[in-house]
């Protein structure tokens, strides 16, 4: 499955790719805490032909390396002069339901297929900020209490324009699971069958999809500001051809007001 971009994934985005813009100014940013509030209409779980909307609020507090957000949870990152950076993370995957839910991955076409355990996770990412415009980074995340497989994702953020009040932010991101993590989330075992009807099927470990972001955050005062994103997901062989993959090609739209002091 491909993490839930809430609108708390569209938000930490943003302020990471501010941040890699900033990152030739600064090696620590100063401190900082936002507030907010955001919606998400999005596919109910990877792969779902049904949508939803979901709204949730949004905390991010910065103290020089270390930070707390809704999305990635408590963290650090650590960063040089040339533009390399490590960024290592706790954090918590809400996992998926077999049946409609309104505050995580979920729909009642999964019935019979149990439920994806809520899960404590970590992860690890290293970039490199070649410009103020442009990053590359890798990232793993692995959990911690369930035996749910690795994701791996590989991006690029492109900053193709920036000022005192906007930023555009583009990213494409190649993502990538280990054998467990791709039968967690897109294969059906031989018992899963029996029980919601599906045809079993295993899928391989590798790459897995694409999902590519455009992002616009405007500030409005020193302290008010707001996001507005869309997100695309296309979905390879491997996750495609499950038989719980209705279809591959997803959009979500996202939007959220943030307050800082």
């Amino acid at each position: 499955m491909i993490t839930r971009k809430l609108l708390l994934h569209i938000i930490c985005f943003a302020f990471t790719s501010s941040i890699a813009a900033a990152r030739a100014e600064t090696a620590t940013p100063a401190p900082s805490l936002t507030v907010g509030i955001g919606g998400e209409n999005s596919p109910r779980y990877s792969g779902s032909d049904k949508r939803h909307w979901q709204v949730a609020p949004v905390v991010q507090v910065r103290d020089g390396v270390f930070f707390f957000d809704t999305q990635k949870g408590l963290g650090y990152d650590l960063q040089s002069d040339n533009g390399f950076y490590l960024e290592h993370t706790l954090g918590y995957s809400l996992g998926r339901s077999d049946q409609d839910s309104n505050w995580r991955d979920g729909s009642n076409k999964l019935k019979g297929m149990g439920n994806i355990n809520a899960a404590l996770n970590t992860a690890i990412a290293v970039g490199w900020s070649v410009t103020p415009w442009l990053t590359l980074e890798g990232k793993a995340t692995l959990p911690l209490t369930d035996g749910q497989g690795v994701q791996y994702r590989t991006s690029a953020t492109l900053l193709p324009f920036q000022n005192e009040t906007d930023t555009i932010a583009l990213q494409s991101a190649a993502l990538f699971g280990d054998s467990r993590y791709m039968n967690t989330f897109y294969g059906v075992s031989h018992s899963q069958g029996l029980r919601s009807g599906y045809a079993p099927y295993q899928a391989n470990g590798g790459f897995y999809g694409v999902d590519n972001s455009l992002t616009w955050s405007h500030q409005f005062t020193a302290h008010w500001g707001t996001l507005a994103s869309i997100d695309y997901t296309w979905l390879d062989k491997q996750a495609k051809d499950s038989p719980i993959v209705f279809r591959p090609n997803q959009t979500s739209v996202n939007m959220a007001i943030l307050y800082t002091f």
